[in-house]
């Protein structure tokens, strides 16, 4: 197992390298860029639109002048291409940005005030908490209800909560969470919870029983909302990854044995059927942390790493775009090879070290 983690880690950096420059060469190739921000910006409204029209990913990158630069003095866009790193070749700036990636150095924002690791900071506990918990709480309600849902499959209990299951699969996470405020957060009936923010603004002042209260107060709604995608996907994992091994012949022959049923299930049963749920996790976990919570982020006006990478996007800051893509990839990396560790405690039967590098 250890050799199988120092392989795995030592993988880690071409990996790194590898997608790092996939997604270098797509955003050079996209339309667009932060020069042509600066320049609509400086044109206005109108101005804005045209760059993102016509584009000037290409000339920022070489040494033309964009479309959208057009009537603009050349040496402000030399000052420009040089204050955004652009009057150095492609190459020169993936290589210099993957050195001082590789210290954690992810540079200024271009368009907000502030190192890009100092606003990832600031997103982060917002990420986390919207992401721990609702992982958190789905595996405990998931697992559960999805072993007794197995092992009681086509009673009434199956199917009742079979078409709940069906209900949240279907409905959304955002339309969920416009729902929860309309009704809990004073839209039109009850205001039981704040609309706003991971706590509230004096929380400082309070002592500490009355911050983790506020901080669970604010957390109920959102948590609540993403809760539902990833419930209903976990709880019909589990059962049917049940189902699958309690109808298979070693199930059968510890029955015949004499076996309790409780002896069997979790017994023999478990550590078999955990195996897909497990491995399910990093990426269920990396889905809801970077990515299902955006939406969430905006609704009830969460700064999260979601809306910073959305407004990293839509403004061409590049640092941090690559910044968070960086993080994300070392956090999915990091991921898997716990998914991997976590095999082994489940079942001691996997043997890593006997796998070819």
């Amino acid at each position: 197992m250890l050799a199988y983690i120092v392989r795995r880690l030592l993988l880690v950096i071409p990996t790194l390298f590898g997608i790092m420059l996939l997604n270098f060469i797509i955003v050079q190739a996209a339309p667009g860029g932060p020069i042509d921000e600066v320049i609509a910006q400086i044109r206005g409204a109108h101005g804005g639109a045209l760059a993102r029209v016509t584009g000037g990913g290409a000339g920022e990158a070489g040494g033309e002048q964009t479309r959208a630069g057009r009537g603009i003095d050349p040496q402000l866009i030399a000052e420009l291409k040089h204050q955004f790193g652009f009057d150095k070749p492609p190459a020169e700036r993936f290589l210099l940005m993957m050195g001082n990636y590789l210290r954690f150095d992810f540079g200024n924002s271009f368009f907000q005030n502030g190192s890009v690791i100092s606003l990832i900071a600031a997103r982060l506990p917002v990420s986390i908490s919207l992401g721990l918990w609702t992982t958190l709480l789905s595996y405990l309600i998931s697992i559960p209800l999805g072993i007794r849902k197995a092992v009681r499959d086509g009673s009434r209990f199956d199917i009742w909560t079979s078409g709940a299951i069906i209900v949240g699969y279907a409905v959304p996470s955002f339309l969920f969470a416009i729902l929860l405020i309309v009704l809990f957060s004073g839209g039109s009936y009850l205001q039981w919870f704040p609309l706003r923010g991971l706590v509230s603004d004096d929380w400082s002042s309070f002592g500490w029983p009355h911050r983790i209260l506020d901080y669970f107060w604010h957390l109920a709604l959102p948590v609540t909302a993403m809760i539902i995608g990833a419930f209903a996907n976990l709880t019909m994992l589990t059962k049917n990854s049940f189902l699958d091994e309690i109808n298979k012949q070693y199930v059968v022959t510890a029955r015949a044995k004499g076996l309790g049923e409780r002896r069997v299930l979790y017994g023999h049963v478990f550590r078999n059927a955990m195996l897909i749920i497990v491995a399910n996790f990093p990426a269920a976990f990396i889905n809801i942390l970077f990515t299902s919570a955006l939406l969430i982020e905006v609704i009830f006006s969460l700064n999260g790493l979601g809306l910073l990478g959305f407004e990293a996007v839509l403004n061409r800051d590049y640092p941090i775009i690559f910044g968070t893509l960086y993080i994300y990839t070392l956090v999915g990396i990091a991921m898997n090879l716990v998914r991997d560790i976590i095999y082994m405690f489940v079942d001691p039967r996997i043997d890593f070290a006997a796998r070819r590098a």
